[in-house]
C-alpha cells in the first residue's frame, strides 16, 4: 500500500476540523496510508482515533512525526513556528511539512528559518471551514469544490510543491499559488473582516441596554445566518487578528468608510442613494454566486 498511495505516513499535528477532515477526505480517496494524530488534548486524540479521523496517535510531537512523509500543521497560527521546532528532531530527510494557517508572511517568517537542509516546508491555506472545532466536527467533504491557496517561495522545493498540490486536488480541492502579501490581504478582505464584523454586531447587540431582556433572544434567521462565524474559535481569531494586524486593519478602514456612507445616505433620508447602495451590493453579491 505504501508505494502505491500519495502519502505513506501523514502526521496531523491539531486534529480539528480542518486537520481531521483532511485525512478523511485522503483516506476516501485510497490516498494515504498511516495517519498519526498530534495534539494537547488526549481527549479529543482518543475521539479521532474512534471515529477513524486517524489510526494511532502520540502525545510528544518528535514520536508522532518519526517517519512521516508529509506533517500537516493545524494549529493555532502563533503557534505554528514551535510546533515546528517541537517536530524538528524527529522528522527524516526528505519530509515535507506544509499547514493551514489563515495568515502566510508572519508563519513563513517564523518556520523558514528553522529548517535544516532536506527539509521541506510548503505554505498553504484551505479556504474552507465552519464555526465547529475538534475532531468530531471533521467530514471528508469540506474541501469538495473550495479553494486552497499554496504561497511558495524562494526556498520552496518544487517536488515538494508538487506533491502538496496533488494532496489538495485528490481532496476535491481546487489549487491556486499566489504571493504571501497577496494572500494575506485578500484573506483579510474576504475572510478575517467578516469574522471582526461578525463579532462586533453580536457584542454590539447583545450589549444593547435599552430594554431589561436580552434582545437576542428574539433573534431569528437572518441574524443568526449572518452571525454563524462569532461562535468560532476566540484563540485562532486572536491570533489571526495579531498576525495580520496590517492588512486587517486596512480593511476594517475600507469598512467603516462604507459604513459611513450607508450612516450618512440614511441620516439625510436619501432614498435614491439608499437605493443604489443596496443595489450596488446585490450586484456584487450576485456575481459571485
Amino acid at each position: 500500500m505504501a508505494d502505491t498511495v500519495l502519502i505513506p505516513r501523514l502526521t496531523i499535528i491539531g486534529v480539528g476540523l480542518i486537520g481531521g477532515s483532511l485525512a478523511l477526505a485522503l483516506k476516501a480517496a485510497g490516498a494515504v496510508g498511516e495517519v498519526v494524530g498530534c495534539g494537547r488534548g488526549k481527549p479529543n486524540l482518543e475521539k479521532a482515533l474512534e471515529l477513524g479521523v486517524i489510526d494511532r496517535y502520540e502525545r510528544d510531537p518528535v514520536k508522532a512525526v518519526a517517519g512521516a512523509d508529509v506533517v500537516f500543521l493545524a494549529t493555532p497560527v502563533k503557534t505554528l513556528g514551535v510546533v515546528t521546532q517541537q517536530c524538528l528532531p524527529g522528522l527524516k530527510a526528505g519530509a515535507i511539512i506544509t499547514d493551514g494557517g489563515s495568515v502566510k508572511e508572519e508563519v513563513v517568517k517564523a518556520i523558514e528559518p528553522l529548517l535544516s537542509a532536506g527539509i521541506h516546508f510548503v505554505p498553504g491555506h484551505p479556504i474552507a471551514g465552519t464555526e465547529n472545532s475538534g475532531a468530531e466536527a471533521a467530514f471528508p467533504s469540506l474541501y469538495h469544490g473550495k479553494r486552497t491557496v499554496l504561497t511558495p517561495t524562494g526556498n520552496t522545493a518544487p517536488e515538494a510543491l508538487g506533491l502538496i498540490r496533488k494532496m489538495w486536488q485528490t481532496v476535491g480541492s481546487e489549487v491556486v499559488e499566489m504571493s504571501l502579501e497577496k494572500h494575506d490581504k485578500v484573506l483579510a478582505a474576504i475572510s478575517h473582516l467578516p469574522h471582526m464584523v461578525a463579532y462586533s454586531l453580536v457584542n454590539a447587540v447583545g450589549s444593547y441596554d435599552h430594554y431589561e431582556e436580552n434582545i437576542l433572544e428574539y433573534s431569528a434567521g437572518g441574524f443568526r445566518d449572518f452571525t454563524r462565524i462569532a461562535s468560532s474559535d476566540p484563540t485562532m481569531w486572536r491570533d489571526i487578528s495579531e498576525t495580520n494586524r496590517s492588512a486587517l486593519l486596512e480593511m476594517i478602514g475600507q469598512f467603516e468608510n462604507s459604513l459611513a456612507e450607508l450612516k450618512a445616505d440614511i441620516d439625510t433620508g436619501d432614498g435614491e442613494k439608499l437605493f443604489e447602495f443596496f443595489l450596488r451590493s446585490k450586484q456584487l453579491r450576485d456575481a459571485i454566486l
